[in-house]
């Protein structure tokens, strides 16, 4: 009888330890040290949107133009199309204030926690921004409390928040504990002598920073970095309408419509990727008319960031390129902003002119190269002596494959 009970002590044990000793399952959702997505063991640069496009098929639109991820409401066959479609998808739970909310987003995340175009969560939308007023909107708290209810019932799936340009980098950073992306919105595309409106200062704009052109959008998204450490992935919320399309219809001033520009709109993406944006998510859409010229160049920039998916989500790699200007009567400010990308063996070059002036520049210590072919522009450079020469009107978007 001893050696019996000795046999089952010693099986239970060795049980216990083979328990204890085998790797969890790792989850489908997660991020690389760069704050790339990983989903599937695959990394993934997002495009999304925040609304549905005015469409009769809009999640088939959405894929056409490059898209890969949409904010949906919690509705099955929303997510059902969204799937078919290969587009990952966002849900809004709202905040666990009291207990019949708690019970509503702990159904909500049974519920819908196995689809599988499911990728994250959303608590609220700029907890910490309140128009007019130092007061927060949400208390970091009551973020934290929601963020650890969700994950308590689904530990897979990722959190996102979207933050306001505007808070002090040590005020948002009291919220990194209740999300897993940092994501950040900025607009500047605003007409002079727009009247002020919400989310609009009195000087007509929306940032504050000292830039008040649309290379800010690579500012704020390192200000996003120094709020997380470069510890979480970073989605910058781009403009996707006209600011004076806002207002009610008998309020706007036909005057003061005004839409990002297709070169706009590719810079402003491109400055984001520089700066280290692991996703652009457009916000506004459905205040924009559609079809519409605007929505056409809107979408030829989803189109080549979606065709670029390879080299976007791939590496950075540190090529210790030298920048060399030349004269063209305008000071350099910030000047041609680089990174560079390494896929399947072949190394690109993104370059943005952050500068509102013209310029001309040599890059150089690229002695290993016989010439680079400009994506998207029909047209090569020949290297000589190491360097090459490109021309940059403001805010433009030079990408070069090395060869």
């Amino acid at each position: 009888m001893k050696n019996y009970s000795r046999r089952i002590l010693l099986f239970t044990i060795t049980l216990f330890l083979f328990w204890g000793c085998e790797d969890k399952p790792k989850s489908k959702y997660t991020w690389d040290k760069d704050g790339m997505l990983v989903i599937d063991g695959k990394r993934t640069f997002i495009i999304g949107s925040y609304h549905l496009p005015k469409s009769n098929h809009p999640f088939k639109e959405l894929a056409k133009n490059g898209y890969n991820y949409v904010h949906v409401s919690a509705n099955q066959d929303e997510m059902d199309v969204a799937h078919q479609h290969n587009l990952y998808t966002q849900i809004s739970t709202g905040l666990a204030s009291d207990n019949e909310s708690k019970k509503r987003i702990t159904k909500l995340v049974q519920t819908y926690k196995s689809h599988p175009s499911l990728l994250c969560w959303e608590i609220a939308d700029e907890p910490a921004f309140t128009w007019n007023s130092s007061d927060l909107r949400i208390q970091p708290e009551s973020m934290i409390e929601t963020y650890n209810l969700i994950k308590q019932e689904d530990p897979n799936h990722l959190v996102y928040t979207n933050h306001g340009p505007v808070n002090l980098v040590s005020t948002l950073q009291k919220y990194n504990e209740s999300t897993d992306i940092v994501a950040c919105d900025v607009y500047p595309v605003i007409p002079r002598g727009i009247k002020p409106t919400y989310a609009l200062y009195p000087d007509g704009l929306q940032g504050d920073l000292l830039n008040p052109y649309i290379s800010q959008v690579g500012e704020y998204a390192e200000k996003m970095h120094t709020v997380t450490n470069r510890a979480k992935p970073l989605f910058m919320v781009l403009q996707g309408f006209a600011w004076e399309m806002l207002k009610k219809v008998h309020e706007r001033d036909d005057k003061m419509v005004l839409y990002p520009t297709y070169k706009q709109s590719r810079s402003m993406a491109f400055n984001a990727i520089v700066h280290g944006a692991n996703g652009i998510n457009y916000w506004g859409m459905n205040y924009s008319p559609q079809p519409s010229p605007f929505m056409d160049d809107l979408n030829r920039v989803t189109k080549e960031l979606a065709g670029m998916q390879n080299m976007l989500s791939s590496h950075s790699v540190d090529l210790d390129i030298e920048k060399t200007y030349h004269e063209l009567r305008y000071s350099i400010d910030t000047g041609v902003e680089i990174l560079a990308k390494k896929a399947d063996g072949i190394f690109y070059l993104i370059t943005v002119n952050s500068d509102k002036n013209p310029v001309r520049v040599s890059l150089g210590n690229l002695d290993d190269y016989k010439r680079v072919v400009v994506i998207n522009e029909n047209r090569t450079i020949p290297i000589h002596n190491g360097k090459f020469t490109d021309e940059y009107a403001p805010f433009d978007v030079h990408i070069y494959e090395l060869e």
